[in-house]
């Protein structure tokens, strides 16, 4: 059952670890596949390993409908992400080393970068700690993401959120890069440039145009 969209599951988590956003079997990748199922990735496997029949189906109730293995400890946290955000279809935990840096010293991560505009809608927020397999992450996530794609677990890592797991990708992917890339401005000078909120807006309603299949980008929204 939805073979196909656990194959996609197992992609997401290769790709983790060929961008350097996990190490080994850390972080989990979810997908909503019904309105009250979603598929979840297991606890402590390595992604490049998985086989289909190791993701768990489940109802959004934590109720096991198909597979044998323990799923993430993440799993509380997860459940109630989807159970609260019902526009959500994909959810991403990662422990990706710049934007979880940056959660220990900033409470807010700025925009900076088109792309991360694009990607996330803006500057991330990071979380109050909560521990690792609670379901306060859950709750902490859901209450800082304010309408934005992601957010930054302070002394733990990243949840990225989209209505695929492509978008939830893009959003981990990007937020690292413009975390690696505020780190590199700030080490050459302690002033780094920030993108306006009119900036931001504009790069969001662009990114709606991005990628084959879509109208080209509008003259009259593009800055000049």
């Amino acid at each position: 059952m939805y073979d196909k969209e656990k194959k996609e599951v197992i992609n997401a988590g290769i790709k983790l670890d060929r961008y350097g956003l996990i190490a080994l079997s850390g972080g989990n990748v979810s997908l909503k596949v019904d309105k009250d199922r979603v598929l979840v990735t297991p606890s402590g496997m390595i992604y490049e390993e998985l086989e289909i029949d190791d993701i768990i189906l489940m109802e959004l109730s934590g109720k096991i409908i198909e597979g044998t293995r323990k799923a993430s400890v993440d799993t509380k946290a997860l459940l109630y992400i989807y159970n609260n955000m019902p526009e959500i279809n994909a959810v991403i935990h990662t422990h990706q080393p710049y934007a979880t840096a940056l959660g220990l010293v900033q409470e807010e991560f700025k925009c900076n970068l088109t792309t991360l505009a694009n990607a996330t809608k803006g500057s991330v927020n990071v979380c109050p700690f909560s521990s690792a397999a609670s379901e306060q992450m859950g709750i902490e996530a859901v209450e800082n993401l304010n309408g934005k794609l992601a957010v930054i677990l302070k002394n733990h890592g990243v949840i990225t959120v989209g209505n695929s797991l492509k978008q939830a990708l893009y959003s981990c992917v990007y937020l690292e890069e413009a975390a690696k890339t505020y780190c590199i401005a700030k080490s050459m000078s302690g002033n780094v440039a920030m993108m306006t909120a009119e900036q931001i807006e504009q790069a969001v309603k662009i990114f709606d145009y991005y990628g084959q299949g879509k109208e080209n980008v509008p003259d009259e929204l593009v800055m000049r």
